[in-house]
């Protein structure tokens, strides 16, 4: 069984290509890529096609991770297709919960960071959008360290 991962922000160009990025590269390392699929969505459609963000991708490329992601919006017609839905703040997490068309849909969607250990229920991964550059690199160290201990998360419940 192939896990399916999707990484949710609100326009799918900074946060959620960023954690798909990190986790792809994990998932290579480990050499789990035949049995984890990794994706990234957003909640709106305002960037869909485009590239993510060229702050994002430069603070990746510096750590030796690409992201290559097209920005697309996640619809109800995709839940069946993920065992994981991990949202990037709490406003993702709603509208990702109201989208969903049952309670066994709805229990997939998580925040992202809840699965990092050191962060308090709730923590959001911050929007980087409006900010200096400095908060792309923050957004970076968050995703890793969630994402290490998501991926050791799948490793116990999946057996793999």
């Amino acid at each position: 069984m192939t896990i399916r991962i999707c990484f949710v922000c609100l326009g799918n160009i900074c946060r959620s290509p960023t954690a798909e990025g990190v986790m792809t590269d994990l998932v290579n390392r480990a050499g789990l890529s035949d049995e984890i699929e990794i994706s990234s969505a957003g909640t709106s459609a305002w960037h869909v096609g485009e590239k993510a963000d060229s702050r994002s991708r430069e603070a990746a490329e510096r750590r030796g991770i690409e992201l290559t992601s097209r920005a697309s919006q996640f619809r109800q017609k995709h839940f069946p297709e993920f065992e994981y839905i991990l949202a990037m703040d709490m406003d993702n997490l709603k509208a990702l919960s109201s989208l969903a068309p049952n309670n066994g849909e709805r229990a997939k969607v998580k925040l992202l960071r809840d699965f990092d250990p050191d962060s308090p229920p709730g923590s959001r991964v911050p929007d980087p959008y409006y900010g200096g550059p400095t908060g792309f690199e923050d957004v970076l160290d968050l995703c890793t360290k969630a994402c290490e201990q998501l991926l050791a998360h799948i490793r116990r419940e999946h057996g793999i």
